[in-house]
Protein backbone atom coordinates (compact mmCIF):
# COMPACT_ATOMS: atom_id res chain seq x y z
CA UNK A 1 0.00 0.00 0.00
CA UNK A 2 1.33 3.42 -1.02
CA UNK A 3 1.36 5.99 1.80
CA UNK A 4 2.12 9.72 1.95
CA UNK A 5 3.07 11.40 5.23
CA UNK A 6 4.78 14.50 6.58
CA UNK A 7 7.59 13.38 8.82
CA UNK A 8 10.86 14.28 10.54
CA UNK A 9 13.94 12.13 9.99
CA UNK A 10 15.05 10.85 13.38
CA UNK A 11 18.06 8.83 12.30
CA UNK A 12 19.73 7.15 9.35
CA UNK A 13 21.70 3.91 9.15
CA UNK A 14 23.89 2.87 6.24
CA UNK A 15 22.77 -0.37 4.61
CA UNK A 16 25.13 -1.94 2.12
CA UNK A 17 27.22 0.18 -0.21
CA UNK A 18 24.52 2.50 -1.53
CA UNK A 19 21.40 2.25 0.63
CA UNK A 20 20.14 3.80 3.86
CA UNK A 21 17.54 2.80 6.38
CA UNK A 22 15.87 5.95 7.67
CA UNK A 23 13.54 6.28 10.62
CA UNK A 24 10.94 9.02 10.34
CA UNK A 25 8.38 10.28 12.83
CA UNK A 26 4.99 11.33 11.44
CA UNK A 27 1.57 12.34 12.76
CA UNK A 28 -0.09 9.47 10.92
CA UNK A 29 2.22 6.55 11.68
CA UNK A 30 4.48 7.54 14.53
CA UNK A 31 7.95 6.02 14.21
CA UNK A 32 8.51 4.20 10.89
CA UNK A 33 11.61 2.63 9.34
CA UNK A 34 12.02 2.92 5.56
CA UNK A 35 14.53 1.55 3.09
CA UNK A 36 15.92 4.37 0.94
CA UNK A 37 17.62 2.62 -1.96
CA UNK A 38 20.61 4.42 -3.43
CA UNK A 39 20.40 7.24 -0.85
CA UNK A 40 24.15 7.10 -0.14
CA UNK A 41 24.96 8.05 -3.73
CA UNK A 42 25.89 11.72 -4.15
CA UNK A 43 23.46 12.24 -7.03
CA UNK A 44 20.63 10.26 -5.45
CA UNK A 45 17.21 11.94 -5.39
CA UNK A 46 17.02 10.84 -1.74
CA UNK A 47 20.42 12.04 -0.50
CA UNK A 48 19.33 15.47 0.83
CA UNK A 49 15.89 14.49 2.12
CA UNK A 50 17.18 11.58 4.18
CA UNK A 51 19.51 13.60 6.40
CA UNK A 52 18.81 13.71 10.18
CA UNK A 53 16.32 16.36 11.37
CA UNK A 54 14.90 17.03 7.88
CA UNK A 55 11.16 17.71 7.81
CA UNK A 56 9.63 16.50 4.57
CA UNK A 57 6.89 14.76 2.64
CA UNK A 58 7.61 11.05 2.27
CA UNK A 59 5.84 8.69 -0.10
CA UNK A 60 6.55 5.01 0.50
CA UNK A 61 5.28 1.55 -0.19
CA UNK A 62 4.37 -0.28 3.00
CA UNK A 63 4.01 -4.05 3.03
CA UNK A 64 4.20 -6.41 6.00
CA UNK A 65 7.88 -5.71 6.56
CA UNK A 66 9.92 -2.54 6.24
CA UNK A 67 8.56 0.18 3.97
CA UNK A 68 10.35 1.22 0.79
CA UNK A 69 10.82 4.93 0.07
CA UNK A 70 9.46 6.02 -3.32
CA UNK A 71 9.69 9.81 -3.08
CA UNK A 72 10.95 12.40 -0.60
CA UNK A 73 10.52 16.17 -0.78
CA UNK A 74 12.04 18.58 1.75
CA UNK A 75 9.65 21.00 3.47
CA UNK A 76 12.23 22.38 5.93
CA UNK A 77 15.81 21.16 6.29
CA UNK A 78 16.29 22.97 9.63
CA UNK A 79 19.66 23.96 8.23
CA UNK A 80 20.60 26.22 11.14
CA UNK A 81 20.35 23.22 13.45
CA UNK A 82 22.50 21.07 11.20
CA UNK A 83 25.12 23.81 10.68
CA UNK A 84 25.68 24.47 14.40
CA UNK A 85 27.26 21.79 16.61
CA UNK A 86 25.54 22.97 19.80
CA UNK A 87 22.12 23.01 18.15
CA UNK A 88 22.88 19.61 16.60
CA UNK A 89 23.75 18.23 20.04
CA UNK A 90 20.44 19.33 21.57
CA UNK A 91 18.39 18.15 18.57
CA UNK A 92 20.16 14.77 18.74
CA UNK A 93 19.25 14.53 22.42
CA UNK A 94 15.56 15.24 21.69
CA UNK A 95 15.49 12.65 18.92
CA UNK A 96 17.21 9.99 21.01
CA UNK A 97 14.92 10.59 23.98
CA UNK A 98 11.84 10.31 21.77
CA UNK A 99 13.24 7.16 20.17
CA UNK A 100 13.86 5.52 23.55
CA UNK A 101 10.38 6.32 24.90
CA UNK A 102 8.26 5.40 21.86
CA UNK A 103 7.41 2.18 20.07
CA UNK A 104 7.30 1.72 16.31
CA UNK A 105 4.13 2.63 14.44
CA UNK A 106 2.32 4.18 17.39
CA UNK A 107 0.86 7.52 16.19
CA UNK A 108 0.96 10.43 18.61
CA UNK A 109 0.00 13.72 16.97
CA UNK A 110 0.74 15.94 20.01
CA UNK A 111 4.23 14.43 20.26
CA UNK A 112 4.91 15.07 16.58
CA UNK A 113 3.75 18.68 17.00
CA UNK A 114 5.97 19.04 20.07
CA UNK A 115 9.07 17.75 18.25
CA UNK A 116 8.37 20.00 15.28
CA UNK A 117 7.93 23.08 17.48
CA UNK A 118 11.13 22.31 19.42
CA UNK A 119 13.11 21.98 16.18
CA UNK A 120 11.50 25.09 14.69
CA UNK A 121 12.39 27.23 17.71
CA UNK A 122 15.95 25.88 17.96
CA UNK A 123 16.36 26.55 14.24
CA UNK A 124 15.14 30.15 14.72
CA UNK A 125 17.75 30.79 17.39
CA UNK A 126 15.79 30.39 20.64
CA UNK A 127 17.67 28.98 23.64
CA UNK A 128 18.08 25.25 22.91
CA UNK A 129 18.82 24.38 26.54
CA UNK A 130 15.49 25.81 27.72
CA UNK A 131 13.65 24.10 24.86
CA UNK A 132 15.19 20.74 25.75
CA UNK A 133 14.11 21.15 29.38
CA UNK A 134 10.58 21.78 28.09
CA UNK A 135 10.82 18.70 25.88
CA UNK A 136 12.08 16.54 28.76
CA UNK A 137 9.21 17.73 30.96
CA UNK A 138 6.63 16.87 28.29
CA UNK A 139 8.22 13.48 27.62
CA UNK A 140 7.78 12.49 31.25
CA UNK A 141 4.04 12.23 30.58
CA UNK A 142 4.81 9.77 27.81
CA UNK A 143 6.99 7.73 30.15
CA UNK A 144 4.05 7.44 32.55
CA UNK A 145 5.96 9.02 35.43
CA UNK A 146 5.35 12.78 35.44
CA UNK A 147 6.26 14.61 38.66
CA UNK A 148 3.49 16.27 40.70
CA UNK A 149 4.14 20.01 40.53
CA UNK A 150 0.69 21.47 41.20
CA UNK A 151 0.24 20.50 44.85
CA UNK A 152 2.03 18.84 47.75
CA UNK A 153 2.27 15.12 46.99
CA UNK A 154 1.63 14.29 50.66
CA UNK A 155 -1.25 16.52 51.76
CA UNK A 156 -2.49 18.16 48.55
CA UNK A 157 -1.79 21.69 49.77
CA UNK A 158 -1.33 24.00 46.75
CA UNK A 159 0.18 26.82 48.81
CA UNK A 160 3.56 27.27 50.52
CA UNK A 161 5.41 24.82 48.26
CA UNK A 162 8.86 24.44 49.80
CA UNK A 163 10.94 21.68 48.16
CA UNK A 164 11.01 19.19 45.32
CA UNK A 165 11.06 15.63 46.64
CA UNK A 166 12.82 13.00 44.57
CA UNK A 167 11.63 10.26 46.94
CA UNK A 168 7.96 11.24 46.61
CA UNK A 169 8.08 12.28 42.96
CA UNK A 170 6.91 15.86 43.32
CA UNK A 171 6.71 18.96 45.47
CA UNK A 172 6.17 19.15 49.22
CA UNK A 173 4.71 22.09 51.12
CA UNK A 174 6.48 23.73 54.05
CA UNK A 175 4.59 21.57 56.58
CA UNK A 176 5.56 18.31 54.86
CA UNK A 177 9.06 19.30 53.74
CA UNK A 178 10.75 17.55 56.68
CA UNK A 179 9.62 14.20 55.20
CA UNK A 180 12.24 14.53 52.45
CA UNK A 181 15.78 13.42 53.31
CA UNK A 182 17.29 14.24 49.90
CA UNK A 183 15.57 17.32 48.44
CA UNK A 184 16.64 18.53 44.98
CA UNK A 185 17.67 22.21 45.01
CA UNK A 186 14.95 24.04 43.10
CA UNK A 187 13.72 27.56 43.71
CA UNK A 188 10.14 28.73 43.39
CA UNK A 189 10.76 30.15 39.91
CA UNK A 190 12.21 26.86 38.70
CA UNK A 191 9.21 24.87 39.94
CA UNK A 192 6.78 27.43 38.49
CA UNK A 193 8.51 27.22 35.11
CA UNK A 194 8.46 23.41 35.07
CA UNK A 195 4.74 23.47 35.92
CA UNK A 196 4.22 25.83 32.98
CA UNK A 197 6.18 23.44 30.74
CA UNK A 198 3.85 20.60 31.75
CA UNK A 199 0.78 22.56 30.72
CA UNK A 200 1.81 24.66 27.71
CA UNK A 201 0.53 23.80 24.24
CA UNK A 202 3.47 23.31 21.83
CA UNK A 203 1.92 25.73 19.34
CA UNK A 204 2.08 28.48 21.98
CA UNK A 205 5.79 28.16 22.69
CA UNK A 206 7.33 31.59 22.37
CA UNK A 207 10.76 33.01 23.13
CA UNK A 208 11.46 31.95 26.71
CA UNK A 209 14.30 33.72 28.49
CA UNK A 210 15.57 32.01 31.60
CA UNK A 211 18.37 32.95 34.02
CA UNK A 212 21.38 30.64 34.14
CA UNK A 213 20.69 29.76 37.79
CA UNK A 214 17.17 28.58 36.89
CA UNK A 215 18.43 26.63 33.87
CA UNK A 216 21.01 24.89 36.04
CA UNK A 217 18.37 23.97 38.63
CA UNK A 218 16.03 22.58 35.98
CA UNK A 219 18.85 20.52 34.50
CA UNK A 220 19.86 18.99 37.84
CA UNK A 221 16.25 18.29 38.84
CA UNK A 222 15.27 16.64 35.56
CA UNK A 223 18.48 14.59 35.33
CA UNK A 224 17.90 13.25 38.84
CA UNK A 225 14.22 12.57 38.13
CA UNK A 226 14.89 10.72 34.88
CA UNK A 227 17.54 8.61 36.58
CA UNK A 228 15.18 7.77 39.46
CA UNK A 229 11.94 7.10 37.56
CA UNK A 230 12.68 6.55 33.85
CA UNK A 231 16.13 5.02 33.66
CA UNK A 232 17.02 5.62 30.01
CA UNK A 233 20.59 6.24 28.91
CA UNK A 234 20.93 8.93 26.24
CA UNK A 235 24.27 8.92 24.43
CA UNK A 236 23.75 12.44 23.09
CA UNK A 237 23.98 13.78 26.65
CA UNK A 238 27.73 13.13 26.57
CA UNK A 239 27.96 15.09 23.32
CA UNK A 240 26.14 18.03 24.93
CA UNK A 241 28.45 17.95 27.95
CA UNK A 242 31.52 18.03 25.71
CA UNK A 243 30.14 20.98 23.75
CA UNK A 244 29.26 22.86 26.96
CA UNK A 245 32.76 22.30 28.32
CA UNK A 246 34.25 23.54 25.04
CA UNK A 247 32.08 26.67 25.13
CA UNK A 248 33.07 27.36 28.75
CA UNK A 249 36.76 27.02 27.91
CA UNK A 250 36.32 29.52 25.07
CA UNK A 251 34.59 31.95 27.46
CA UNK A 252 37.35 31.56 30.04
CA UNK A 253 40.00 32.15 27.36
CA UNK A 254 38.30 35.33 26.19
Amino acid sequence: MLQKVEGIVLRTTDYGETNKIITIYSRENGKTALMARGAKKTKSRFSSATQPFVFGVFIFYQSKGMGSLNQADIVDSFRYIRSDLMKTAYASYAVELLDKLTEDKEPNRPLFDLLFQIFDHINKGDDPEVLIRLFETKMLYLSGAPPELRACVNCGNMDNIAVFSLSYGGVLCSECANMETRPVPAGAHTLKLLKLFQQINPSRIGTIKVKKETKDEMKVLLEAYYEEYVGVYIKAKRFIKQMEELEQRNVDTD
